[in-house]
């Protein structure tokens, strides 16, 4: 069990994808400190095993180091999302694993200043980003460096392997959901993304390898013979709260169902009729419902709804499910082939 924490959407960066349609200045209806430790007590309490705080930039608030020791003290894991401003300067990420995080997470969005710094709006903040992760690298903490999957992105993951290869612990992959600031004409097409998925599966990197909204990687080890259990997915093991207060399955699946003003976390978690769909995987509609990979992967429930406003409809960046889908269509309307025949054929 996972639960973010978006401590505020304050931050200066200007990033293209952003989620969080982040603002110079925090809101005035931000959780109060103590309403962020009640918030952190009730976390731990569920059995959450990783809260991680973003943002925004976390660095935004004063209070963030006291929240961060905090959240330590429940007996959690804590990680810990920055943004690369001139907040982070000063020892400042040193002073966050003082306070009890974890895990430290930085972004990069390329292997090259242009693409990088494309991306994130501010021109210089590649050689900011690389010395920061530098700089948490030497630290006794865990790095994981996160890198969003996109047009703008996807032909330089290779080379950015060789560009952590002895920093990091572990490297994320985002692949994008037009969400906040995010386009969809920045998606890759299903075919590259599966593409990126089988070079993943594939290959021996010298980091662990994660992906966040494509749990379709899972799928694809399988495929390859390896034996993978089913994982974590939005409001099903990872739960989301915002700067003010709501509770959402995930940052990129921003569906509010309650906020921790009204009732604690735990409660919405457990007894929201959108958070007890997401995790009946009887519930999936279109090529996921059908698919043979259903009990392990589950396609992104974030990208269903960014694509067709129902979060439990079939993920449409899955290239195996829109061959399942065509397969499927094409066996309602065929007389040609004795319907047991192409069933045994797969959706290929």
């Amino acid at each position: 069990m996972t639960l973010a924490w978006e401590l505020t959407r304050a931050c200066p960066l200007r990033c293209v994808h952003c989620r969080a349609e982040a603002q110079p200045r925090r809101h005035p209806a931000e959780l109060t400190t103590d309403e962020g430790r009640a918030l952190l007590d009730d976390a731990a309490a569920m059995g959450t095993k990783v809260v991680v705080l973003t943002g925004g930039d976390p660095l935004a608030r004063p209070d963030v180091f006291d929240l961060l020791a905090h959240a330590s003290g429940t007996g959690v894991h804590v990680g810990f999302s920055p943004s690369v401003t001139g907040r982070l300067r000063s020892g400042a990420l040193a002073r966050a694993v003082e306070a009890g995080a974890g895990t430290l997470h930085l972004s990069l969005d390329g292997a090259t200043p242009a693409t990088h710094d494309g991306f994130r709006g501010v021109p210089g903040h590649f050689l900011r980003t690389l010395d920061a992760i530098r700089t948490a690298a030497s630290l006794d903490v865990g790095l994981q460096v996160g890198t969003t999957v996109s047009r703008r992105t996807v032909a330089e993951l290779p080379a950015m392997v060789e560009l952590l290869d002895g920093l990091v612990s572990t490297w994320t992959l985002f692949f994008l959901v037009p969400t906040g600031r995010a386009l969809a004409d920045d998606l890759v097409e299903p075919e590259v993304e599966e593409s990126v998925l089988e070079w993943l599966a594939a290959s021996e990197f010298p980091f662990r390898v994660r992906t966040v909204e494509a749990p379709q990687l899972r799928r694809v080890l399988a495929q390859q013979g390896h034996r993978v259990a089913p994982g974590v997915t939005d409001g099903n093991g990872f739960c989301f709260v915002s700067h003010v207060g709501d509770v959402q399955p995930s940052g990129f699946l921003p569906l509010t169902v309650g906020n921790v003003r009204e009732r604690p976390v735990s409660w919405w978690y457990r007894e929201a009729p959108l958070f007890l769909d997401l995790r009946d995987q009887a519930r999936r509609d279109g090529a996921c419902g059908r698919c043979p990979f259903l009990g392990i992967c589950g396609g992104s429930r974030a990208r269903a709804w960014a694509a067709t406003g129902d979060p439990l409809a079939g993920d449409p960046s899955c290239a195996f499910g829109k061959a399942l889908a065509t397969a499927t269509a094409w066996r309602a309307t065929s007389t040609a082939v004795p319907a047991d025949a192409v069933a045994a054929s797969g959706p290929g």
